[in-house]
């Protein structure tokens, strides 16, 4: 009888334990409604402000898509950006992210006009890059799917220039 009762009162603690560990686990990993499809293992920031202040916190690079749920290029570029396995590594890693439907009211981030799909880098001196642009000379900080090669190279860019620059 000793045995049987010591036995199902360890099984009760492996049972509660697990539960824990399954509760503090899935308290970590909230449902990631601000990734707005852009990748759910990275974490975004919610605001501009808050952005810049986690970026100047943490030296790392602010990175800012700007774009709008019912636009054909905005969705085509997600998915492309979404599916990049290096891209989201280094968004999550190295990078703090944003993803806004709205315009900021840092003109800054607008140089040459408030379209979407565009992305653009702040580096954690609260510097808006506007020397780190796409590939196309009437939308500076336009990205297509097929530019995701060009703009890891922008990525890598950005993060370079902290170690140079700061």
């Amino acid at each position: 009888i000793m045995l049987h009762s010591t036995l199902a009162l360890s099984l009760l603690l492996i049972a509660v334990t697990s539960n824990l560990a399954m509760a503090i686990k899935k308290e970590k990993r909230a449902p990631q409604t601000l990734s707005r499809g852009w990748g759910d293992e990275i974490t975004w920031v919610q605001t501009y402000e808050e952005g810049l202040y986690q970026a100047k916190k943490s030296n790392k690079p602010l990175m800012v898509i700007h774009h709008l749920e019912d636009c054909q290029y905005c969705q085509a570029l997600k998915k492309a950006f979404a599916e990049n396995e290096e891209i989201q590594e280094m968004a999550q890693n190295n990078f703090i992210m944003l993803n806004i439907m709205h315009e900021t009211t840092d003109k800054n981030l607008s140089p040459d006009g408030q379209y979407v799909p565009r992305i653009m880098f702040v580096d954690p001196s609260l510097t808006v890059r506007a020397d780190i642009t796409g590939r196309y000379s009437n939308r500076l900080y336009t990205y297509e799917p097929q530019d995701m090669m060009f703009l890891i190279e922008n990525m890598k860019k950005a993060l370079r220039l902290i170690q140079t620059e700061l």
